[in-house]
């Protein structure tokens, strides 16, 4: 059917013939490099923090307080960005969010003593909050609908590059101090400007703001042969959260906050004390950090093996399959007894975990209209980032009190079982159209 045949569309029916494009992959581009950006903050001073505590004279829990800062200045960040998103536009939230993130990094690097630090990391974590929520539901409204899931579980990849940028600073710029990785995250920040110049406004937003000539010039910039038409969406109102609980979204947002949040427990309270459970088993600080290297490396055949087979069997059969062999991989790490049981049971883990995060992502972002989509996916890391926060606590209350290594792992693991028994139910949408 052509848009001659059919002047009136579904806005989702726009990306059904879409073919994929080159504007496509400099979009993919520039949201890739922003989500290694985000992955780079939040792992960044984990693997100086050494040098950070000696320096601002604080102990390991200060140290941890300071690791924290940025997801708890995420948490009210993201309720707010979500909704600014779906009202004044997802280019727009992610530039600024990323700039005023740079400015306030490069801030924070001359922060004179721990306090101040904080205060300036909360700072930051409240400005990249905006970038951190958006960059997947704009990038999955700007993809063909048979490209989405498989284009956006590649952009995850931009996770384990982030980790393994941090890993790589720690080791080529932490001699220098820990403000020097501080300043390298504040430069980051310049690249709102690429994400100005490469990526446009979601047409589905456009076209639920009724700038119908807009959504048809971007249409017509991504290949689509439907551009010419008048585009309908689903009628919401934009932005407000307590529609998240009403009707059948209720259900739906109930139980998508409860899984994001056991799954970033699972994972963020293993990555966060990596280094520290590595050198309980013998390892030296510096095979620890050669050890979390590797585990990111096999995070990305994980990300890609579950692009290829998501778009083939669905999101949910994936999620669930990548999420139980995650666990027996967790399993194998917690109990191993030799140097290959450590290395192969989280290798194992780190594969199929960050797969199941990869198409988790995606299937995240599609449960909502476009109107409470940037709310719905702020919500959702919302309770991601309260698990990023406590998590480290946690896990450092359990080896403070000498809990030990296979004990401590084997209740991390325990996240992760919960977090496949809570995605039966959620509803699968490969295929399916963007409202």
């Amino acid at each position: 059917m052509t848009a001659i045949d059919s002047p009136s569309l579904p806005i989702g029916a726009a990306f059904d013939r879409m073919p994929f494009t080159r504007r496509h992959v400099l979009i993919a581009l520039a949201l890739f490099v922003a989500f290694v950006i985000e992955s780079w903050e939040q792992l960044a001073l984990v693997y100086v923090s050494g040098d950070l505590g000696a320096k601002l004279g604080i102990d390991e829990a200060g140290v941890g307080v300071v690791l924290s800062a940025v997801a708890f200045g995420m948490i009210p960040g993201v309720l707010v960005w979500g909704p600014v998103a779906d009202r004044i536009g997802r280019r727009p939230t992610a530039f600024w969010s990323l700039l005023a993130y740079g400015v306030v990094a490069l801030a924070s690097a001359f922060a004179p003593n721990a306090t101040v630090l904080v205060a300036l990391r909360v700072a930051s974590g409240l400005a990249l909050a905006g970038v951190y929520t958006i960059t997947f539901p704009l990038f999955l409204e700007l993809l063909p609908t048979r490209h989405r899931g498989r284009a956006a579980v590649y952009l995850s990849i931009g996770w384990p590059i982030g980790m393994l940028a941090a890993i790589g600073a720690s080791m080529g710029l932490g001699g220098l101090g820990w403000h020097v990785v501080v300043i390298a995250s504040a430069v980051a920040g310049l690249w709102a400007f690429a994400i100005r110049a490469w990526v446009p406004e979601s047409p589905y937003w456009l076209a639920a703001r009724g700038r119908q000539e807009e959504a048809r010039a971007v249409l017509r910039s991504l290949g689509s042969p439907d551009a010419e038409a008048t585009f309908t969406v689903a009628r919401h109102r934009a932005g407000r959260p307590l529609d998240l609980f009403r009707g059948g979204l209720a259900r739906i947002t109930l139980v998508m906050l409860a899984l994001n949040f056991v799954f970033n427990w699972g994972y963020w309270g293993l990555q966060t004390w990596l280094p520290t459970l590595l050198q309980e088993r013998g390892l030296t600080l510096s095979a620890s950090l050669g050890f979390a290297a590797l585990s990111a490396l096999m995070m990305i055949p994980g990300y890609v093996s579950a692009s290829l087979l998501t778009g083939r069997f669905g999101r949910k059969p994936v999620f669930l399959v990548y999420v139980v062999a995650a666990a027996l991989g967790g399993l194998w790490f917690a109990t191993a007894e030799s140097s290959f049981g450590l290395y192969a049971g989280n290798f194992v883990l780190a594969f199929f975990s960050m797969g199941a995060w990869g198409v988790w992502n995606t299937w995240n972002g599609e449960f909502y209209p476009t109107a409470l989509r940037g709310t719905g996916y702020s919500w959702a890391t919302a309770a991601q980032l309260v698990a990023t926060t406590v998590a480290p606590s946690a896990v450092g209350a359990l080896l403070a009190n000498a809990t030990g290594f296979t004990a401590t792992m084997l209740i991390i693991n325990a996240f992760m079982v919960a977090t496949a028994l809570l995605a039966v139910p959620l509803p699968e949408t490969e295929g399916r159209e963007l409202e």
